[in-house]
């Protein structure tokens, strides 16, 4: 008998095991899990294919009735005030080539077409319907003043935006009203930014506190026939606007523009501003130092540059005053020459005389 060594053999044995049909007489002793079966699988029928939906082209152009001239910002932009420049061409507009069948010219989308104002006002009515009663009015605004509101809308320093109004809207879908907080700038113009919002929504505020309004949509009102509002796809770049400080205030000459811009850097800061903060008293403050200082400081090393050139426009014409320097985060403003001198400066210059 043939010998053969040991490791031989094991493999003889498993190949045996492996193909058993090369052994004669033998059963298949091995039956792998993944066997392929010998009938071929039945072929699923071919469905037919559904009718492919057609669907509105991003690029479709855009209607909406809107009654008024698209901006990026409603309450942080004077319309009057025309920009001497532009840091991007206007011919780029920030709703998309060929998506709006308004013109963009840099600031803004016109409206096209008159539109009859008295039939706006009369729409606007008719969705607000009759007033609320104050227990309908005390039961909104206990549901959602609180801040864990889900229905809140924070609105930052870029004040009412144009697509701020379609977030209301998608608010109002599923609920009445909608909790808007509001931070930064354009808390020092309260009812600026009410207006606004109230004008361009067509809403109604119902309840106002500090920073934190809600916003009433109407009992009338229907989501399904919400105004079309357009998104802008990006943020427009700001144009340029006339220089805001000049180097000699109006009525005075460059020497005393500058002993004022000294006696304010020197000088006690009136109060420190923090970023997005909740400024709503700094207007009232800013009038009352000037019954008694003819030249303001505010902090502002935390703020960011922009938002203090906002800061000193929109004080320039609230007070107002005449903002002189804006250096190292730090905001000097003049009351003017025809700002009313108060009781006490009169007192003091008649006793001195």
């Amino acid at each position: 008998m043939q010998k053969f060594p040991l490791r031989l053999c094991i493999r003889l044995q498993a190949h045996r095991l492996l193909n058993p049909k090369q052994i004669p007489g033998a059963r298949r002793l091995h039956d792998p899990p993944f066997t392929p079966t010998s009938k071929s699988p039945a072929s699923n029928p071919k469905t037919p294919s559904k009718p492919s939906v057609k669907r509105d082209s991003p690029n479709a152009t855009l209607h909406s009735d809107l009654p008024f001239d698209f901006r990026y910002s409603y309450s942080e932009t004077n319309p009057s005030i025309e920009p001497i420049g532009f840091r991007e061409p206007p011919r780029f507009s920030p709703f998309g080539p060929g998506r709006l069948d308004r013109k963009w010219n840099g600031v803004s989308a016109p409206v096209t077409g008159g539109m009859d104002q008295d039939s706006v006002v009369e729409e606007r009515e008719s969705v607000l319907g009759e007033p609320l009663t104050e227990e309908e009015i005390e039961e909104l605004v206990e549901r959602y003043r609180h801040s864990d509101c889900a229905r809140q809308i924070n609105l930052g320093k870029g004040g009412v935006t144009h697509n701020l109004l379609d977030d209301i809207h998608n608010h109002w879908k599923r609920s009445e009203a909608v909790r808007i907080k509001c931070l930064g700038v354009p808390t020092l113009d309260m009812d600026n930014v009410c207006f606004h919002l109230e004008d361009k929504s067509g809403g109604k505020i119902i309840y106002r506190h500090i920073n934190i309004l809600l916003l009433y949509r109407g009992r009338n009102y229907d989501p399904q026939t919400r105004p079309s509002i357009p998104l802008m796809l990006w943020k427009p770049r700001a144009p340029i606007y006339p220089r805001l400080v000049k180097n000699a205030a109006d009525g005075l000459n460059f020497e005393e523009t500058k002993e004022l811009r000294n006696r304010g850097l020197n000088a006690q800061p009136l109060m420190k501003l923090t970023r997005n903060g909740v400024y709503v008293n700094v207007v009232a403050k800013v009038r009352e130092a000037f019954k008694s200082e003819e030249v303001v400081r505010l902090d502002c090393t935390h703020v960011d540059t922009s938002d203090c050139k906002k800061i000193g426009v929109k004080l320039r014409d609230l007070v107002p005053c005449v903002p002189i320097l804006f250096k190292s985060g730090q905001i000097m403003l003049w009351r003017g020459k025809n700002c009313p001198e108060s009781a006490e400066t009169v007192s003091v210059q008649n006793s001195l005389n």
